[in-house]
């Protein structure tokens, strides 16, 4: 199989613009992630998908490949199909380009469960500790099978814990997917689902339609960057863990 990660990298944002330009400890905050995703060692090719010239010219510094996106797109996903179309590829996965810090097991236990022919996507989890984040809508919980396919996706707490003699782990839902590249260009053809729109989780529209996501459980805390105060937090832990 040919496994390639493709990063969108969308130059607007609201709550932090031109983030993924933002000075992170002498390289953009775009090419941390490129750097970490291509050091992991887990795909055959990393390209991160642009719709401004700026990150492109970030990442071609670094001697990496981009792909310049034609289209206005709603997500992530849509952004990478559009990229896909024409790449030679059997797994893709999505790596959200706001996270510098990508790891190398989490990564390639993603893309392990494909040995299995009938996984056709798979996507990440860690367990809750903190019991704030249980109910901050913020933080999507995911509920598995016994098998760790995706039973749903909620903003919501689940499962509601009537019975407090169970003690049951809480999943938070991590936004990394991978696909079969078939699937994925199905998935950005069809009709956004009632419970996607309800909830605006639009993996919801994949299970939906039938598509069971396979969930790999994770230990890595991944450091995401939303806003300038995030920056100054990932400035610290890159201090902390590799500028020693």
């Amino acid at each position: 199989m040919k496994i390639v990660a493709l990063i969108p990298a969308r130059f607007g944002a609201t709550r932090f613009p031109a983030k993924l330009l933002a000075d992170l400890c002498g390289k953009s905050l775009i090419a941390r992630t490129y750097l970490s995703t291509v050091a992991t060692g887990a795909f055959d090719e990393v390209v991160v998908v642009t719709d401004h010239p700026d990150i492109a010219a970030k990442i071609e510094a670094e001697g990496g490949k981009v792909f310049i996106s034609q289209q206005e797109h709603e997500s992530g996903s849509d952004r990478i199909a559009e990229a896909v179309r024409h790449m030679e590829a059997d797994i893709v996965v999505n790596v959200q380009g706001d996270e510098p810090f990508q790891d190398r097991k989490s990564l390639r236990d993603l893309v392990d469960v494909f040995e299995n022919e009938q996984v056709q996507v798979s996507s990440m989890m860690s367990r809750i500790q903190d019991k704030e984040e249980i109910r901050n809508p913020n933080a999507v919980k995911v509920v598995v099978d016994q098998r760790n396919f995706a039973l749903y996706f909620s903003r919501s707490p689940i499962p509601f814990q009537r019975n407090l003699d169970i003690n049951i782990p809480i999943f938070r839902h991590i936004g990394v997917y991978a696909y079969k590249k078939e699937i994925l260009m199905a998935f950005t053809q069809m009709e956004k689902s009632i419970l996607e729109q309800t909830e605006m989780l639009e993996q919801l529209r994949l299970l939906e339609n039938g598509i069971k996501i396979k969930m790999v459980e994770i230990t890595h805390q991944s450091v995401a960057i939303d806003t300038k105060e995030d920056l100054v937090k990932a400035t610290a832990y890159y201090k902390e863990h590799f500028n020693r």
